[in-house]
């Protein structure tokens, strides 16, 4: 796949930052129930073994805690100081990976597992090490190169010993996040990290052989001024690493009570929002980086480019990732599985997925399984997002559907977004175009049957588009 440009238009963005998902799956969250649970969990992973060619796994573990509170964040964590609250949670985390490796062949090989938060570095290396030595005493994990074993870091908490320490249990990618650097943000946010505490973490994980290092930045926070927010990117850039995520800050303080910390007058205006947005796809793309969709961008040769150079891109609820043909296992509290035609979630607060585990049960409080429209629907939105364009004749060949007659619909909700010079229509296909790359959710909304327009009175359960 040619690599394709991208086009900041200030207007067409204005027009289009409306409330949607960010499709880490289809269908979203908000459409799993309560009458997916553990028993139809077992049923789908005995169906995904006798597969043909049975999946590989991708296992997410999630480490809910948090030292101190981020006041911008809308992650599931449990803010304490507690250590020990850390040992408990891996007692109860081990159970449900006996219980949750049980459900599935043991010659399926785990190619991907990812430690998120929350912040997994609140446990200490011993004990991150005895969890991927558990992982491992229960699932068989590949050999393969592309393995990739990777964990969120908090810069603050972290040091070079632990780097090389983690290096040594196997971890090979690490993700962390700085936000901005200007003092006046960090202050605000109450999140204060030094560019020298970065850097160091980022050159450990060279050091210690990381191939591969993200950074996380957030436009559109309190304080935030497009002057500092080009020295941030600038530092970044000069540390180049692999990749950079660019999320825009979505202040939701209806969902997210952290976010009751902030003082809102403090906000960028939505001109000065979209200046950053601009000014963040300027600077790193004029630094060498690829704009892979949605909020990322890596260099060249990172995995993910070459993957969506090879039309290979993956988009699931850890975000971009390369290993596309694998079923993916969530452990610990909140975290989201998706095995075979289905989606399931543990429970969102701490007691009740101790209680269940308590029990000897898995704790899986919702989830759905896909019928044959959400699997077309899925799989048109899962082209979108990281190939920036609808394989009409494929998909039509591979539903056994005339793509027209099926989505007449759609196509009429596509029409104003074509006039716009979103998309552009040509023969098999529909092609987000430059102008469109930034619009991506917008595009794949069209073809949500489950989205509904929410009154203007409302509080959004999405964050808006830009």
């Amino acid at each position: 796949m040619e690599l394709r440009p991208i086009a900041f238009d200030a207007d067409l963005l204005r027009r289009y930052d409306r409330p949607g998902p960010r499709y880490t799956s289809y269908p979203t969250a908000p459409q799993f129930h309560a009458g997916f649970g553990e028993k139809e969990l077992r049923e789908v992973a005995a169906a995904s073994n006798g597969d043909p060619i049975p999946r590989r796994l991708s296992l997410y573990v999630h480490v809910p805690f948090c030292t101190s509170p981020c006041f911008y964040c809308g992650c599931n964590r449990i803010i304490t100081r507690d250590k020990a609250r850390g040992a408990a949670y891996l007692a109860r985390l081990y159970r449900e990976i006996a219980l949750a490796a049980e459900l599935f062949d043991r010659d399926r090989e785990a190619i991907q597992v990812h430690f998120g938060g929350g912040t997994p570095n609140f446990l200490s290396p011993a004990q991150l090490h005895e969890a991927v030595d558990t992982l491992r005493g229960h699932f068989r994990f590949s050999e393969a190169a592309e393995r990739d074993i990777s964990i969120e870091l908090d810069p603050r908490f972290v040091d070079a010993d632990d780097i090389a320490a983690l290096g040594r249990i196997g971890f090979n990618r690490a993700s962390f996040g700085v936000q901005d650097f200007d003092p006046a943000v960090q202050a605000a946010v109450n999140r204060i990290q030094s560019v020298e505490q970065t850097r160091a973490v980022v050159d450990a994980c060279r050091a210690h052989g990381f191939r591969s290092v993200n950074v996380d930045l957030i436009y559109g926070l309190p304080n935030q001024t497009v002057e500092g927010f080009a020295r941030t990117l600038d530092t970044v850039s000069r540390m180049r690493p692999d990749r950079v995520a660019v999320y825009g800050y979505a202040h939701m303080p209806h969902l997210f009570k952290p976010q009751k910390q902030l003082d809102a007058s403090l906000l960028p205006s939505g001109e000065t929002k979209l200046a950053l947005l601009q000014l963040a796809i300027e600077k790193l793309s004029s630094a060498g980086y690829d704009y892979i969709g949605m909020d990322h961008f890596a260099l060249p040769d990172d995995d993910l480019a070459l993957a969506q150079r090879r039309g290979g891109l993956h988009r699931n609820f850890m975000g971009y990732t390369t290993h596309a043909d694998s079923d993916l296992v969530g452990l610990g509290v909140s975290a989201i599985s998706h095995v075979g035609s289905s989606y399931s979630q543990n429970p969102r607060d701490l007691p009740s997925w101790e209680t269940a585990l308590d029990a000897g049960r898995l704790p899986v409080f919702r989830g759905m399984v896909l019928d044959h429209d959400d699997e077309l629907r899925a799989d048109l939105i899962q082209q979108l997002m990281c190939q920036g364009e609808i394989p009409v004749q494929a998909l039509e060949r591979r539903y056994g559907i005339d793509f027209g007659t099926y989505f007449s619909a759609e196509l009429d909700r596509l029409h104003p977004l074509w006039e716009d010079g979103l998309v552009r229509i040509e023969d098999g296909r529909i092609v987000a175009t430059a102008r469109g790359r930034l619009l991506l959710r917008n595009i794949a909304m069209c073809f949500d049957r489950y989205l509904e327009p929410a009154a203007t009175d409302a509080k959004p359960r999405f964050s808006r588009a830009i």
